[in-house]
């Protein structure tokens, strides 16, 4: 069973930064896709950002140019670096991780980012 610990939420004003991290509990984290999603209230779950193992990204249109995703595999965890934040960023953003061959996804609990005017 995979576990996936998030940490780093919380309120920063318009224009502010913040950094989420996420522990993942995995034998291999090199057989994962790992990343970030967020849901704001009443909005569909939505996509922020991904990482492979072989340093491929995918970003969300709204977050390209202010977010950036890292993972260090010492420490199997991943980094959602978050710059220049906006209102609409507000959002519980959720850790995951999909295995690449198994195709089995892994939520985390979801931390909140609340992002004031």
């Amino acid at each position: 069973q995979v576990q996936l610990w998030e940490s780093g939420g919380g309120e920063v004003q318009s224009g502010g930064s913040l950094r989420l991290s996420c522990a993942a509990e995995v034998t291999i984290f090199s057989l994962y896709v790992v990343g970030w999603y967020r849901q704001a209230t009443g909005k569909e779950r939505e996509l922020v950002a991904i990482t492979t193992d072989g340093g491929g990204t995918n970003y969300g249109d709204s977050v390209k140019g202010r977010f950036t995703i890292s993972r260090d595999h010492g420490k199997k965890t991943v980094y959602l670096q978050m710059n220049s934040l906006k209102v609409e960023d507000t959002a519980v953003y959720y850790c995951y991780a999909m295995h690449i061959r198994e195709r089995e996804d892994f939520w985390g609990q979801g931390t909140q980012v609340t992002v004031s005017s």
